[in-house]
């Protein structure tokens, strides 16, 4: 589900997440865990932004914990490749009044 103004490549305006978004970050969660190597009590959606590329890139705000906030970057490829969500990169150590840039 993308945002009604993305243009292939750009990145679209931050929009609130949604139940979509949420299905995404809870599917790289285990992913993120692995990679920073912890268990994260929260990991709550906030905000997102998408790009169109041959499948969309999500940048995606995430609570960890009460003041302290991660951007994730997931790849989700097209529907007939038949994948799910792909943590690509992140960045820690983020608040939430960090703007969500392309990384």
């Amino acid at each position: 589900m993308l945002p009604a103004a993305v243009v292939p490549g750009g990145l679209s305006e931050t929009q609130p997440a949604t139940p979509e978004i949420q299905r995404i970050v809870d599917a790289v969660k285990q992913q993120f865990e692995i990679r920073v190597n912890k268990i994260c009590h929260i990991f709550t959606a906030i905000v997102y932004r998408a790009q169109v590329v041959a499948g969309i890139n999500y940048f995606i705000k995430v609570q960890v914990a009460d003041d302290d906030y991660v951007h994730l970057r997931v790849f989700q490829a097209l529907p007939h490749e038949n994948q799910g969500p792909s943590l690509v990169s992140f960045q820690t150590g983020k608040t939430r009044d960090d703007p969500l840039t392309y990384f």
